[in-house]
């Protein structure tokens, strides 16, 4: 699995800038900037998916984005703090687990309209990183 999200993260930070500006949404805001900023430390880091089997993918590069949109929201706000500390708590857990689960053929039921199951299986294939976003 090798795409980059971070088109589609650019268009969520710049909806949730626009809802900050016409509705006066101070938490929009917050999550805009820090969005954008996430999507920076990213590029900074060189947490893009890789082509080669056993580093980062799409999975991981995803779970990146969301740990530093956590950090930089806890920044801010007080709510987004539990979530950041468990976050950054489990990183290396959840990093090796999605390692574990490349290399091998998949099946998600087709590729235009896939069993939701079985994609399930495929594109949460950590059980940690799943725990903390159910909890949350």
């Amino acid at each position: 699995m090798r795409w980059d999200s971070l088109g589609e993260y650019l268009a969520i930070a710049v909806s949730l800038e626009h809802l900050a500006e016409q509705s006066s949404n101070e938490r929009a805001k917050k999550l805009s900037v820090s969005l954008n900023q996430a999507i920076e430390r990213i590029l900074q880091n060189r947490r893009s998916p890789s082509r080669k089997v056993n580093e980062i993918d799409n999975r991981a590069s995803n779970f990146y984005v969301c740990l530093y949109w956590a950090e930089l929201m806890a920044e801010k706000d007080k709510d987004f703090k539990d979530l950041a500390l468990k976050l950054k708590e489990a990183r290396h857990k959840v990093i090796e687990e999605f390692k574990l689960c490349q290399g091998r053929p998949t099946d998600v039921g087709g590729y235009y309209k896939p069993d939701p199951k079985k994609a399930e299986v495929e594109l949460r294939p950590s059980p940690t990183f799943n725990s903390i976003l159910d909890s949350w």
